[in-house]
């Protein structure tokens, strides 16, 4: 990577991600959303867990305004080219990511920011942390899956609330609409994020990629298809070896040594 606008290490098979632009409070230039796209390819060949946050003061703190589709003329403009092209395939990869991640936010997560953060399969807050859609104030729509992803885990009217109004969502509301799994003292975020990352690599990671794979597609598709999609994944997940190995660490009361997608 050229610019390090994300940073990637790699500790007890967890990637862990840092978004890396503390002066902007992380927002997404062109080349963030490059290398955080590589940084989730290379995840996934080579970590059993993520943990995604930002460095310095904010999660993020969504697009720069000033670099983007207001600087063009208005017969030139089209505010939505760069979500075609390069965010909606980035939310798409998160969504169908092969292994878990967990969000670590801190200070501001706003715009397309707020998206990245709340499509965690598990998101930590802390107590400082909030969660901004201020599209309406320049006259735009939430991007990102944004409202999507608003309205399944809050509910229609909270999302409208949260999307008409622009007002700052403390971590403490959010976590009380459901939006996030916890919050803890500031400065604690990452760490915590970290050790539920650790445990989940630790766990049978092949099974948490068909866990995923139903819970998103619980949010599309009806009872009858949703039954059918479980069936066929129980099936996969019964012929690995973790099934295996799970049942015999309860017959003798000692923890599983999963093996999941292993380490490649």
């Amino acid at each position: 990577m050229s610019e390090a606008l994300v940073i990637y290490t790699l500790e007890h098979d967890v990637a862990i991600i840092r978004l890396n632009d503390p002066k902007t409070l992380n927002a997404f230039s062109e080349g963030m959303a490059d290398q955080l796209k590589e940084a989730f390819t290379r995840a996934e060949a080579e970590a059993r867990a993520i943990v995604l946050t930002g460095e310095g003061r904010g999660f993020s703190s969504g697009v720069n305004l000033v670099t983007g589709a207001a600087s063009k003329p208005v017969d030139e403009r089209d505010a939505g080219e760069r979500l075609e092209r390069q965010f909606n395939p980035l939310m798409l990869h998160l969504r169908n990511l092969a292994i878990p991640i967990v969000t670590a936010v801190n200070g501001a997560a706003a715009g397309v920011g707020c998206a990245f953060a709340l499509a965690g399969d598990i998101v930590i807050a802390s107590e400082s942390a909030y969660f901004l859609q201020a599209f309406s104030r320049v006259g735009l729509v939430p991007d990102g899956g944004s409202a999507y992803l608003l309205a399944s885990a809050a509910g229609r009217v909270r999302a409208m609330e949260m999307m008409l109004l622009a007002e700052k969502i403390s971590a403490e509301q959010a976590l009380s609409w459901g939006l996030i799994n916890r919050v803890v003292p500031d400065g604690e975020a990452v760490s915590v994020a970290l050790e539920i990352a650790v445990r989940l690599a630790n766990g049978p990671t092949d099974t948490y990629r068909l866990i995923r794979k139903l819970a998103w597609s619980a949010l599309d598709e009806p009872f009858s298809e949703q039954l059918a999609l479980e069936r066929e994944a129980q099936r996969t997940a019964g012929k690995n070896p973790d099934f295996d190995e799970g049942v015999a660490a309860f017959r003798e009361k000692r923890p599983a040594n999963f093996k999941g997608n292993a380490r490649r």
